[in-house]
């Protein structure tokens, strides 16, 4: 872990004496200052890693002094402390993009969450999620040699694709390559499983064969038509499943996904 270094700004510092003593045996390195008009200059001296701000200060405000930090350095995450209760406050804090809000009394383990969860965030889950894919990688290999049928292929890609998602946020270059293998062996058995079943599927008669290009239209659209609801019709050639989570992440602001069958 690398050596975190935090600001903490409230004009009753040398009350929170028992946290910074807390947080300082918790291996961080802790910088406090009374007032906001020193946090700014402090801010502009020093690289911090998080700044932990108390709303109500006489002078400067911690909305106020939250604005000049923004300013300085956006990236930097800031939390707000405040015993304001009041939802104008939140809104306004929240509005002004903080990271973080904490209601007094807070208690040593609440800070100690949102400052792992603002600077190590992406570590912790790099690990768990490494973790997760070793714990699954057995099951998944086991899958994928007794896939038979294309459902059963359909599912297997499902989840290497949510696997190879995943694991875009971690650290580990060995399990980038353990996934890569994982999926050049997914990759060969379903190569052979079209070969042996490609041919079939085009057989007259032959209603056991998976959704393919020719039949979209009188499977998928023309039952929607038949109910007289709108409908539009979007083609985007050769779109991988990952290229279209990407997409589903954006529309999904918007709209309902109903079903994303795979052909």
């Amino acid at each position: 872990m690398k050596n975190i270094h935090i600001l903490w700004v409230d004009d009753e510092i040398e009350l929170l004496s028992p946290y910074l003593l807390f947080l300082r045996e918790k291996g961080y390195t802790v910088s406090s200052i009374n007032n906001g008009h020193e946090a700014i200059e402090m801010n502009r001296d020093n690289d911090y890693d998080i700044i932990l701000l108390d709303e109500n200060m006489p002078g400067m405000t911690g909305l106020e002094t939250l604005q000049k930090l923004k300013e300085h350095k956006p990236h930097i995450p800031v939390v707000m402390v405040t015993k304001s209760e009041e939802e104008n406050i939140m809104d306004m804090a929240i509005g002004s993009k903080i990271a973080d809000y904490l209601i007094k009394p807070v208690n040593p383990n609440q800070i100690l969450l949102v400052i792992k969860k603002n600077t190590e965030q992406n570590r912790l889950v790099s690990e768990k999620t490494t973790l997760s894919y070793q714990q699954s990688f057995n099951r998944l290999g086991q899958d994928i040699s007794m896939a038979s049928g294309y459902d059963d292929w359909k599912e297997v890609y499902r989840r290497m694709v949510y696997w190879e998602l995943e694991l875009e946020q971690s650290q580990d270059p060995n399990i980038d390559e353990i996934l890569l293998q994982q999926k050049s062996e997914a990759n060969l058995g379903f190569a052979k499983f079209i070969k042996r079943n490609y041919q079939s599927w085009f057989t007259a008669g032959n209603n056991d064969r998976p959704l393919m290009s020719p039949n979209i239209f009188k499977q998928k659209v023309y039952p929607l038509l038949d109910t007289h609801k709108k409908a539009f019709v979007i083609l985007i050639d050769n779109l991988r499943l990952d290229q279209w989570k990407g997409i589903a992440t954006v529309l999904n602001r918007f709209f309902r996904l109903a079903d994303d069958d795979l052909y």
